[in-house]
């Protein structure tokens, strides 16, 4: 669901996924892009597609650190070589 919310208004999605800054980033790029997507409308496509970026690579650095915390706490999996 975050996923089609940062596709459709890429600011309010990475704002709800946890990043301010990517946010405020994803404002600024939105006026940018508006302005020379006259021109070049495939620019038009820039703020969604970072939103979406955003997202993804949030969301892996947590499944990373949940996975970290796992190996941590229960040690390597089973036939993990030494």
């Amino acid at each position: 669901m975050i996923y089609v919310l940062a596709v459709l208004v890429p600011p309010l999605g990475v704002l709800l996924n946890g990043q301010p800054f990517a946010a405020i980033f994803n404002l600024l790029l939105i006026v940018v892009c508006l302005v020379l997507g006259l021109v070049f409308h495939v620019l038009l496509l820039v703020p969604s597609a970072h939103a979406v970026i955003a997202v993804h690579m949030r969301r892996e650095q947590r499944r990373h650190r949940e996975v970290v915390d796992a190996i941590r706490r229960y040690g390597p999996p089973p036939g993990y070589p030494r």
